[in-house]
């Protein structure tokens, strides 16, 4: 059966079991502020389960990807090394919200599990939980009773709280859960032992295959826990464990989900998988991590260096590395399996059909900057290895190390490699220990306590008023505090509100709340678990008191500029390129906005007047807003509107239309075109490869922008009184400028011959060498550079300079390549320690080092110390 098959077929069970059957979420998630990817498939039905929304059914079904790789879920270690952890995986659940429960759940898993799958019930077994006595809980011993109608008692486990209790995160929804595992292993091997004494083993043969959490209890703050209104089941299937067993495997990557992509790793490098454990694992790592970076393009997390497009470029760099380290590849090869992987899932995920060029390029582009990274982080390794061993040394610095990995991205077990080559080790504990200072940083600066809702009044629904007013009387149902560091703020949910929550790329509104008695600023407003949520850094005095919520109008009013005027760039940026364009990210603030988007070149300026000027024309027109709310997405689609991949969108939508430009957006607009004003392009740049990014401004801040460059012009213009033609003026000045900058450097070469040739008068004879220490009158630390190599190339000469340049003390140390050897001598030592008598530092390689400071008083003694340190070898 077919990894294909076995999807079809379990959602085909369920819908004949009364479920609809749902499209997978997007794995990136945009607007979710405690997760960055979806690492469950219960995620997209928080707000279900919270009761901070409504489910489109009561029983549901779907195929979800996911990815785990940090966090409380994190499988990222285990990947490649046993089989059957993946970072990106697919899991098949089934949902009921307040419809069938325990027994249900139970007969359902168990009848296509054994009569739709076939597969063998004696390798199955059942856990329970056991209960637990800090929690009060008993022993699910409903589970139990419903177990027994399929199973004997010797197949049905009790669970710890850590196998079979499910928590959504330290507080919300939370329950029991049972557990279905399988034994592979042979029929010898299950005579020799017991399936059930493996159970939860970590036994590769004996692996949990599907999880009925039964959702009952919502915990609190306080850790205690409370009985929820409405009981719901949650299901969780891992995908290729499933196709692993169907298809009588012994691991995941021997399934038709892998096999295609390791096949193809094992040509390109040249090797036959199965042949030797390093290039197995290093095979097994690529062909998942490939599957994780290329569904998170997909849905449009590029990779970067902040938040979830750090995690995606890490993912990448890894796979990149064990290909490096482990098969060969010296340069971009992960983008040549993109075409494989689509063959795979294409069919199940048509964005990646649609999507594939701009993943490969993207892929492509980021596998070249990486490679360029590992270039010059081998150089920087090579020296550090040299200065160690030219030190006699035998241990390489694990803040080295680290600082490798920090800044460059350069990976440890390369570092470790690299050393162990030279009979050189590292200092793992250094290194560890300055990961670990790294995280607990991090961990401070994310840190927060979130308190219980309080609630005031019971509300179903908050409603948003935000499309037509910015103002509305409004009580205040619930609020809780947030601690962070030595701060706390206060999240208020409303009755109803005019304030926009964050979301598509809009920020959140600013504002306040006035009552008769007092006014509390709104920072900030959230969406979290489809509430809105109202930022405040204190609470109202009277929190029973009716208010006035009321948005700030002017910033609103920016936003919602800059809002159209992406709705109208896209158009125009499609309309002047090409139906290529889509786009892949946005940010509309009040003050300006700024716009990603697919296409393969830099754009010209002809391109970019273009777009400004069908923009402006779309201003002039005063286009008025066409909005259509809640229309079925069908029915916005037949309309024009495009419905972009990694959005989720519901099954029914906002349609904004200005002219032919016809978007989904639940965002803020102006009524017409005319309110834009103006609108002005400030940078065009890229983002990535395939990716392009347009910031510009609108209204005011775009008249602002043009009166500011029209100053500059007329302060330039006023340097060049009787010009007529100021754009010659400025190039002919730039020409005489370069023609001075030349002849200021044959001078300055003409002194430095100068001053060598005095120097080498001042030589003092030390063995077999000579040694000049002197003072030296250059006015910039390059010449000070290009003096101390001028005598590199003369031979046995050690020279220690140093000059007051600017105010400021400077030093240069150089020592021949051999007398390093012979006498043990490193310059960058000596010049680190000398630079502290002038309250400095500096540092460099054993032949050559350099030294800056502040007090100028201090040169003399440093000259002395370092003079004296070369002497005392000889």
């Amino acid at each position: 059966m077919t990894s294909k098959q076995i999807r079809q077929q379990f959602l085909d069970y369920f819908k004949s079991k009364g479920h609809k059957a749902i499209p997978s979420a997007p794995m990136v998630l945009k607007d979710d502020p405690t997760l960055m990817f979806t690492n469950a498939g219960m995620n997209q039905f928080k707000d279900v389960f919270l009761g901070n929304a409504e489910p489109v059914s009561d029983r549901v079904c779907d195929s979800q990807k996911c990815l785990r790789v940090s966090g409380k879920h994190n499988d990222l270690e285990e990947v490649g090394h046993d089989t059957y952890h993946h970072t990106m995986f697919e899991m098949l659940g089934n949902w009921s919200f307040g419809d069938y429960f325990k027994e249900e759940a139970i007969d359902m898993a168990w009848e296509l599990f054994t009569k739709v799958y076939k597969i063998d019930k004696d390798r199955l077994y059942v856990t329970i939980f056991e209960g637990d006595s800090t929690d009060g809980l008993l022993p699910d011993s409903e589970s139990g009773r419903y177990w027994k109608k399929h199973v004997d008692d010797s197949r049905i486990l009790p669970g710890s709280k850590k196998d079979n209790f499910w928590e959504m995160g330290d507080t919300g929804p939370c329950g029991p859960c049972s557990e279905i595992h399988i034994d592979m292993r042979s029929d010898k091997e299950r005579k020799e032992e017991p399936g059930e004494n493996l159970v939860n083993k970590d036994h590769p043969r004996v692996i949990e295959l599907w999880n009925l959490v039964f959702i009952q209890y919502n915990r609190k703050a306080d850790k205690t826990l409370e009985a929820l209104p409405k009981k719901h089941v949650d299901t969780g299937m891992g995908f290729e464990r499933l196709c692993m067993v169907l298809q009588n495997k012994k691991s995941n990557y021997d399934t038709d989900l892998f096999k295609p992509l390791i096949r193809e790793i094992a040509a390109m490098a040249g090797l036959k998988y199965g042949k030797r454990k390093k290039h197995d694992v290093a095979m097994r790592v690529i062909a998942d991590h490939v599957r994780a970076v290329i569904f998170s393009i997909a849905d449009g997390q590029l990779p970067s260096n902040v938040k979830a497009g750090y995690v995606i470029r890490r993912i990448l760099r890894r796979a990149v590395r064990y290909g490096y380290s482990f098969l060969g590849f010296k340069g971009p090869f992960i983008n040549e399996l993109v075409d494989v992987l689509v063959k795979i899932m294409g069919e199940a995920y048509p964005e990646l059909i649609k999507q594939q060029k701009l993943i490969a390029r993207v892929i492509k582009e980021e596998e070249a900057a990486f490679f360029r990274t590992l270039d010059k982080g081998m150089d920087i390794m090579n020296g550090i290895i040299k200065d160690t061993l030219d030190n006699n040394y035998r241990v390489i610095s694990g803040k080295d190390a680290f600082s490798l990995y920090d800044t460059y991205g350069f990976p440890f077990d390369l570092t470790d490699l690299l050393a162990r080559e030279q009979n050189l080790v590292v200092n793992r504990k250094e290194f560890h220990d300055a990961m670990q200072e790294q995280k607990q940083r991090a961990r401070n600066d994310a840190k927060k306590d979130t308190g219980d809702w309080i609630v005031l009044r019971e509300d179903k629904e908050e409603e948003f008023v935000g499309y037509d007013m910015t103002e509305a009387d409004v009580v205040i149902t619930k609020y809780r505090e947030i601690k962070k560091k030595k701060s706390s703020m206060y999240q208020l949910v409303f009755n109803l509100t005019p304030f926009y929550a964050e979301s598509g790329g809009q920020v959140g509104d600013r504002g306040r709340v006035i009552s008769k008695d007092e006014h509390i600023d709104i920072l900030d407003t959230q969406k979290e678990n489809n509430l809105i949520v109202h930022i405040t850094k204190k609470l109202p005095e009277d929190l029973e008191s009716e208010f006035k919520a009321q948005v700030d109008f002017k910033a609103r009013h920016n936003s919602a500029r800059n809002h159209s005027a992406t709705h109208l760039m896209h158009k125009a940026l499609r309309d002047v390129l090409g139906k290529h364009v889509e786009q892949k990210g946005s940010l509309v603030h009040p003050d300006y906005l700024r716009f990603d988007f697919s296409h393969f070149e830099k754009l010209s300026p002809d391109d970019l007047r273009k777009i400004e000027s069908q923009l402006n024309e779309n201003i002039r027109e005063n286009i008025q807003v066409e909005e259509h709310r809640n229309i079925p997405l069908e029915k916005a689609k037949n309309m024009g509107a495009m419905a972009f991949f990694g959005e989720k969108y519901g099954d029914l939508v906002r349609v904004i239309k200005f002219g032919d430009s016809t978007e989904l957006c639940g965002g803020i607009h102006v009524m017409a075109t005319g309110e834009i004003g103006f609108f002005k392009i400030t940078m065009e740049t890229s983002v990535a490869a395939g990716i392009r990014r347009i910031e510009a401004l609108t209204g005011q801040k775009a008249e602002q922008y043009i009166m500011q460059k029209n100053d500059t012009l007329q302060a330039i213009e006023s340097k060049f009184k009787n010009s007529k033609n100021i754009l010659r003026s400025v190039e002919n000045a730039l020409k005489e400028n370069s023609k001075l900058q030349k002849d200021l450097q044959a001078v300055q070469k003409q002194l430095i011959e100068k001053i060598t040739h005095e120097l080498e008068t001042q030589a003092k004879k030390l063995g077999d060498y000579k040694m000049i220490v002197s003072t030296v009158n250059v006015n910039s630390p390059t010449m000070l550079k290009d003096l101390s190599f001028r005598f590199r190339h003369k031979g046995n000469i050690i020279t220690v300079f140093a000059a007051n340049i600017e105010g400021k003390p400077n030093m240069a140390i150089m020592i021949p390549d051999k007398l390093t050897k012979e006498k043990d001598l490193n310059a960058g030592n000596i010049v680190r320690n000398a630079a502290k008598e002038f309250k400095g530092g500096g540092g460099g390689q054993a032949f050559f080092a350099t030294a800056g400071g502040a007090d100028i008083n201090g040169i003399d003694a440093a000259l002395a110390y370092a003079r004296k340190q070369i002497e005392s070898v000889f």
